[in-house]
């Protein structure tokens, strides 16, 4: 129920004390779990006095019981042990201190613990904090290596031992925590966070000695657990020997049996390093002389073909082959060209005996008229027309002298197409040369041609 109050009308620290130990009263009696971290047995007293610490968190009410209570379980119960209360709630109003009277006192059983361990390694894995993807590989040769283990511990020394034993040269960074009680959990987590936070480490190992189930229970805690998953720096989880399995071992990237295996795990063997080495040398030497034996008789073979020793021959030999070839092609294209020639000098013959132009030179001679019509027949001109003559060495005009009828005894017979230069009553031309050849005579005067008596 709530208070009504003001800066005006404040409540008076005993009212309010009394207040909380009135709701505290309302509360009843409760079972409540946790870890006895101080245990307060005074010789005569009737009242024990002990401190209940919550593992996963830092949390610790104190509790009185009295004596007779706390005798029933004193042979399984002390520091450190895990304990289920009934208890009512006390409010110490003078002091203003919360308490717990216990009633009774009941010890958590191992069996107990291994079904709550069982319930949150199953409730943990369907988050998939042990999933095999979230595994991060582990460096080949770490350059520093953080450690979280107890003091002086012979977890410690194991790792320290073996790890230098086996590379000389690796570092530590160490951070010594109560691998046990009820600061274990709290100690280790923020060693784990400190180291995760050093840039410098490449891999963490979290070690420790074995022991009972109660023992190990801070490496099965669920606070420890998920700053483990949280690191982005490889964890090894040394825990124990090899038959405990705490939940680290299930979260960390990679579990070794105990921490002298988590040394070997982690830093190589210089011994076994040098030997492989060596191996790997001789098989890269042997290797390297095989390519080279190998490239040497293949280059030795190529070498002894004929083709190397004497690569003009085969030059000399497409030499001869072309020369051959060329001058077969010239003996061809000479027999071409003589056919060619020969068969140019035949059609030439025949174009020149079938040519106008011959039948000129032998003395003929062709008439047309001034339309470029060529006169085939005497009734195609009439007298005192004009013909252009054309003879072989050049062309003349002449006129018509006399009818040009067929039947004309004294008419121009060949004046239709060429004249024959040996008829020896031809007809009349002027303004034309005279042919040497006309035996009836042809009178050149002023360009006109006189005809011929009959």
């Amino acid at each position: 129920m709530a208070v009504n109050t003001s800066a005006d009308a404040p409540l008076p620290v005993g009212q309010v004390s009394r207040l909380i130990g009135g709701w505290i009263d309302r509360l009843g009696a409760v079972w409540v779990e946790g870890q006895i971290t101080q245990l307060s047995r005074r010789p005569g007293a009737g009242v024990v006095f002990l401190t209940l610490r919550d593992p996963s968190h830092d949390i610790s009410v104190g509790v009185t019981c009295y004596r007779q209570v706390y005798d029933a379980v004193a042979d399984v119960v002390g520091e450190g042990a895990r304990v289920v209360v009934h208890a009512k709630p006390e409010w110490y109003a003078p002091r203003g201190q919360l308490s717990l009277r216990a009633v009774e006192i009941k010890p958590v059983g191992v069996g107990e613990l291994l079904a709550r361990l069982e319930q949150l390694k199953k409730s943990l894995a369907a988050e998939g904090l042990f999933a095999s993807a979230r595994k991060k590989p582990l460096p080949f040769l770490p350059q520093l290596v953080g450690l979280v283990c107890g003091r002086a511990s012979a977890a410690e020394r194991d790792v320290l031992e073996n790890a230098r034993h086996r590379w000389p040269a690796v570092r530590f960074e160490v951070r010594n925590v109560a691998v046990q009680g009820v600061h274990a959990v709290t100690q280790v987590v923020q060693a784990v966070k400190e180291l995760d936070a050093l840039e410098e480490v490449d891999v963490i190992v979290v070690a420790r000695g074995g022991g009972s189930v109660e023992d190990l229970l801070p490496f099965s805690d669920e606070q420890l657990v998920r700053a483990v998953a949280a690191c982005r720096t490889p964890v090894v989880s040394a825990i124990g020997h090899e038959p405990d399995s705490p939940l680290l071992d299930l979260v960390a990237d990679l579990r070794a049996s105990t921490p002298t295996d988590a040394a070997k795990k982690v830093v190589p063997d210089v011994g076994e390093e040098l030997e492989r080495v060596r191996v790997l040398r001789g098989r890269a030497r042997r290797c390297v002389e095989a390519y080279v034996e190998r490239e040497e008789r293949g280059l030795a073979h190529a070498v002894a073909r004929p083709v190397i020793q004497d690569p003009h021959r085969m030059i000399d030999e497409r030499a001869d082959h072309l020369a051959s070839l060329v001058d077969r092609s010239r003996r061809t294209l000479g027999h071409l060209l003589d056919r060619a020639d020969s068969e140019l000098t035949h059609t030439r013959a025949r174009v020149v005996a079938l040519s106008p132009a011959a039948t000129l030179q032998r003395g003929y001679a062709v008439l047309q008229r001034a339309d470029g019509h060529v006169v085939r027949d005497p009734g195609e001109v009439r007298a005192a027309d004009v013909l252009r003559a054309r003879v072989a060495e050049g062309e003349f005009t002449v006129r018509v002298d006399g009818s040009g009828g067929a039947d004309d005894a004294h008419g121009a017979g060949d004046s239709g197409g060429a004249s024959d230069p040996g008829d020896a009553h031809g007809a009349g031309v002027s303004g034309g040369a005279s042919d040497p050849g006309d035996a009836g005579g042809v009178d050149e005067q002023a360009g006109t041609s006189k005809g011929m008596d009959a």
